[in-house]
């Protein structure tokens, strides 16, 4: 949501916004391997509402050869500076040709700060956490930004205001002929599989109007366990409200899909993804009345991306970052003892 608020504030400063999103080689090169691989974020990153066109494999290094090759007039960063491998200003070019515009970063978000929360989910928030000593030790020297207070969403710094939701939402009410299409679940960590999953679910219908319904911290961690969610309720709502195949998002909703709520919202289909579903706290199936209603139906998203594959992705990026670094401290090490044998020889 943090990269949707940056697209959002660009896409307001003109009519048409092109992102430029870098390939595997150009991020591992510069900044270390990413988690999601490039097909994966061309995709996430064309989700986003506020995005006409994608620019697949763009440079690291922004060139006003760049920006004439999409007819663009200038282009939009964050106000945080990126450099390249040798420490040079990656906009520097087309700042100087008085072709480079900035927008706020969003407060309390980083993908550094989201890794440290996934990092930190081996350490027991929960009663049902499975300790494992060989995590434990690398989430002990990461992530160690300033614990939150509450129990569920680990690290967040995250501050929610009316103005960001307003920001975000499209503002839209169903129209007459809209098929009024729920969805509920946590969607945390928002990722290529909600995206495959949301985009089918546009496509059931010629006027879909999507509903979203997430449900609160608490709930997840019930139905999810271990430190789940990643992201907290707000975090979710912004990362769910910049898709644009999503019209409205229910703050909270609850695990059951009552009959109020499907009268309520006047829906006419539920949908669910081919994910388990869990009983709810009574051990009745939250789908029960939309079954019985006979609008409730499975989609297959295609993907078998999960937030759990995500957090496992970034512990194997991690241990395989301090295998590398252990190897080149060790080879260090002995180069150093090499050097001590021939000075003593020398002697």
């Amino acid at each position: 949501y943090g990269h949707s608020n940056q697209l959002r504030q660009a896409r307001a400063m003109g009519d048409y916004l092109i992102v430029g999103v870098h390939t595997d080689e150009e991020i591992a090169k510069h900044k270390g391997p990413p988690v999601f691989t490039q097909e994966e974020r061309y995709k996430m990153v064309q989700a986003i509402k506020w995005v006409d066109e994608i620019a697949p494999g763009a440079p690291y290094v922004t060139t006003l050869e760049t920006l004439d090759k999409y007819n663009c007039d200038f282009c939009v960063h964050g106000d945080d500076i990126t450099l390249t491998i040798d420490g040079k200003d990656t906009y520097e070019e087309v700042k100087t040709a008085g072709r480079y515009r900035e927008c706020k970063r969003t407060q309390g978000v980083s993908t550094t700060d989201l890794v440290g929360r996934m990092l930190l989910m081996t350490k027991a928030h929960h009663s049902n956490i499975d300790e494992d000593l060989d995590y434990r030790k690398h989430t002990d020297n990461f992530g160690k930004g300033p614990k939150g207070h509450s129990p569920w969403t680990g690290v967040s710094q995250f501050l929610q205001t009316s103005q960001k939701i307003i920001q975000f939402a499209s503002g839209k009410e169903p129209q007459p002929g809209d098929t009024i299409i729920y969805v509920a679940g946590a969607f945390d960590l928002f990722h290529v599989g909600h995206v495959d999953f949301l985009e089918k679910v546009h496509r059931l219908a010629e006027k879909p109007y999507i509903i979203a319904g997430l449900h609160f911290d608490q709930e997840v961690n019930r139905y999810k366990g271990k430190n789940y969610p990643i992201m907290n309720i707000h975090e979710r709502t912004l990362s769910v409200l910049a898709c644009r195949y999503v019209s409205e998002v229910v703050i909270g909703a609850p695990y059951a899909v009552t009959a109020d709520l499907l009268d309520h919202f006047r829906v006419t289909l539920v949908c669910h993804g081919m994910t388990e579903v869990v009983p709810d706290k009574d051990g009745s199936d939250p789908y029960e009345e939309p079954k019985r209603r006979g609008i409730f139906q499975l989609v297959d998203s295609g993907s078998n991306l999960t937030t759990d594959l995500i957090v496992q992705r970034i512990i194997k990026n991690r241990l395989e970052f301090e295998a590398r670094n252990q190897k080149k401290e060790a080879k260090e090490l002995a180069v150093l003892e090499a050097m001590r044998r021939l000075e003593e020889e020398k002697h």
